[in-house]
């Protein structure tokens, strides 16, 4: 797990530790100093601690002017024992939201599994962006039906093509717009 990086090829348009308004800003990276760990497991130094022993991230990008963030996922999401969301919602979401973003791109293709608890959260989140939402793209198949059989799939847009998206093969604002599509084309 050591080698598996955030996408850094949008790092010459946005890094959240330049972002004065970012969670992460100021943050000092180490490329040679292996400190982070999901169980026995280092990951890259490039990862951003949330606050959780199981979970990290990378925020890739946010736009204030279109009220977008997407955000990276790597470890273990467990709401069960680490109650995950909560930490992820109150640390970082809240703070992204109350400066506009209302749309969520989270990106799950390193995210290995996912241990519900309840929804008050997920809820919660929800109402906050009112008008906005929450897409969860390219999520292993086991760790989305492990997100319906507790009943949190409801606050996502997630499943069908948002999980054969080449997002990497996009801009940031490119990618935004064809998730736009997806969900628009959704709630016609």
């Amino acid at each position: 797990m050591h080698l598996v990086e955030p996408y850094y090829h949008w790092r010459n348009l946005y890094i959240a530790s330049e972002d004065d308004a970012s969670p992460f800003f100021g943050r000092e990276y180490s490329e040679f100093e292996f400190e982070n760990r999901i169980y026995n497991y280092l990951i890259h130094p490039q990862w951003d601690n949330i606050g959780s022993p199981t979970l990290f991230i990378k925020i890739l990008f946010i736009d204030y002017d279109a009220n977008y963030a997407i955000i990276e996922l790597i470890g273990e999401w467990n709401d069960a024992i680490e109650n995950d969301i909560m930490t992820l919602k109150r640390d970082i979401i809240d703070e992204i939201t109350a400066l506009g973003i209302d749309k969520f791109l989270l990106i799950g293709e390193n995210v290995l599994n996912f241990h519900g608890s309840d929804e008050c959260y997920y809820e919660e989140w929800t109402e906050d962006i009112e008008e906005g939402w929450v897409a969860m793209i390219n999520f292993h198949e086991h760790v989305k039906l492990e997100m319906e059989q507790v009943g949190i799939d409801q606050f996502f847009i997630m499943g069908g093509e948002m999980e054969m998206l080449e997002w990497r093969t996009y801009l940031p604002h490119q990618l935004f717009k064809k998730v736009t599509e997806i969900v628009e084309s959704r709630w016609q």
